[in-house]
């Protein structure tokens, strides 16, 4: 092994060591959290409110406080905002991850405290590599540069002594010196509001410089290598970057953009590694890079909860984590050294191992379709999307559905907005693989297309390339935080985006 891959691996033992033993005790360190947590709470308005402290049991600390989602939440962090102390955390809380969630959604105020910052989404990159290095003992990553493609929401102050912006913004606000020299591009060029501006900016600064990994939203990056390929005139980017190594993506699922990160970069020696990061906080990182399953994160000064979506709007089947099956379609739920309580932070998941705790993203309590019982989430329409595509040799850029509800003795059925960035070879024989495949991961959508009870087949409705992208850019919302639901549960997204496709097609 060469010098410098053995000294990184040296450097993240004693942190293997503490990950190792979460996996091993997870009760023990999730009861440590929790513990910790109420000790904090107990000092402030909130904890004073609920009869928080030290003391209490996970079944006392439940039994005091009940759910909260954004809307119900938000009284308190408009408190903060106004410059009220101690309301959800002793401490000062100085940031606020702005976030618009879905691309219609008002802003939201995430609070960031110190200990947060520290404790969970600076300590999720560091981890990265830590499980990086373990997986690959002989790499040079670190040798390089890594590029980071995020959200442009300059950081805006709030107040004499708080400040808000994209998370992205944040963290770049909060890296240490010495750190930037690994890290591309510049902090003044990461915070460009405009994205194109952006991306043309990153083009000229890292066509020449030593990249071997880079950072972001997949369908977001597919925009910025491909112009990074027209900027160069390279056919592929590992004629640009011959040392690029590894792809640390998030955000959404990564499957149905691989084969085309495949063409970009023609290499085994070319690794993927799916993170989940949030304004709320860092939760899991897939230890096992190429994998959509993601370890769990239990130190990282969160104490998680799980609601059954079958259960949604019933408190009283929420479960610790001891609790969790795999299977179930679960709520995550968290407390958190942000000051969140018992915070619904609107992501559902998917249990796939216990021991240890690994779990895949399934999408959001409100992206699903349930307009005629089929209870279709984003893990499903995912995995549909991908074996539909791998059948015709489609490769899907972006894509919405939407219902088609019944009139008078009409059926109802699904229609999928779908931009190709190549197209299938049979668009009637993609549609009945799509219908296919979602057939076979949910049932609820199998019983109601049983001999076309009460859905019909699926509609296809094909819009021009980029068309995405310019709808997003009209609205004002184009960046790494923005995106399209995969599903909604009535057609706002789909009529706007197939009427702004006609208009100017």
């Amino acid at each position: 092994m060469a010098l410098l891959p053995r000294l990184v691996n040296l450097f993240f033992a004693s942190r293997r060591k503490e990950i190792d033993h979460f996996m091993r005790h997870p009760d023990e360190v999730q009861a440590r959290q929790l513990k910790f947590l109420l000790e904090k709470g107990a000092d402030t308005l909130f904890g004073r409110e609920h009869g928080l402290n030290s003391n209490a049991s996970a079944k006392e600390f439940v039994s005091r406080i009940g759910l909260y989602d954004y809307d119900s939440f938000s009284g308190y962090v408009e408190r903060v905002r106004r410059g009220e102390r101690q309301v959800i955390w002793p401490e000062p809380v100085k940031w606020f991850a702005k976030s618009s969630g879905t691309t219609g959604a008002k802003s939201k105020y995430i609070p960031v405290t110190q200990r947060g910052l520290k404790e969970s989404h600076m300590h999720g990159p560091y981890d990265i590599m830590v499980f990086y290095c373990h997986a690959y003992p002989n790499t040079h990553v670190m040798g390089g540069k890594m590029l980071t493609l995020g959200g442009s929401k300059r950081i805006e102050r709030e107040g004499d002594k708080m400040f808000s912006g994209d998370l992205s913004a944040i963290l770049i606000d909060n890296t240490p010196k010495w750190a930037s020299w690994l890290r591309i591009p510049d902090r003044k060029t990461a915070l460009i509001p405009d994205f194109d501006e952006k991306v043309r900016k990153i083009c000229e600064v890292s066509a020449k410089q030593d990249v071997r990994s880079f950072t972001g939203v997949p369908s977001w990056n597919l925009v910025m290598l491909n112009r990074v390929l027209e900027y160069t005139g390279k056919s592929n980017m590992l004629e640009v970057w011959p040392r690029m190594e590894l792809f640390v993506h998030g955000g959404m699922d990564f499957r149905p953009y691989f084969r085309q990160y495949e063409r970009l970069f023609p290499s085994e020696g070319m690794h993927y590694m799916e993170t989940y990061n949030a304004s709320e906080g860092f939760f899991a990182i897939a230890d096992r890079p190429g994998s959509n399953e993601m370890l769990l994160m239990l130190d990282y000064g969160i104490y998680y909860e799980f609601l059954p979506v079958s259960d949604l709007g019933d408190s009283s089947k929420v479960v610790p984590l001891e609790g969790v099956k795999p299977g179930v379609n679960y709520a995550m739920i968290i407390t958190t050294s942000n000051g969140l309580w018992r915070y619904m932070i609107g992501d559902t998941v998917e249990f796939v191992s216990t021991d240890p705790y690994r779990i895949r993203i399934t999408g959001r309590t409100r992206h699903y379709i349930n307009a005629f019982g089929e209870e279709v989430v984003v893990g499903n329409a995912e995995s549909a999307m991908l074996a539909a595509c791998l059948a015709t040799g489609a490769e899907v850029a972006e894509y919405t559905v939407a219902p088609i509800y019944m009139d008078g003795r009409s059926k109802g059925a699904h229609e999928w907005v779908v931009e190709f960035r190549c197209l299938p070879n049979d668009l009637g024989r993609f549609t009945e693989e799509l219908d296919r495949a979602l057939q076979n991961v949910n049932s609820d959508y199998e019983a109601k297309r049983f001999k076309d009870t009460t859905l019909c087949a699926p509609q296809v409705t094909v819009v021009a390339e980029g068309t995405f992208v310019r709808w997003l850019r009209k609205r004002g919302t184009v960046g790494g935080q923005y995106k399209v639901p995969r599903l909604y549960n009535d057609r706002t997204y789909a009529d706007q985006l197939i009427a702004f496709n006609r208009n100017n097609s």
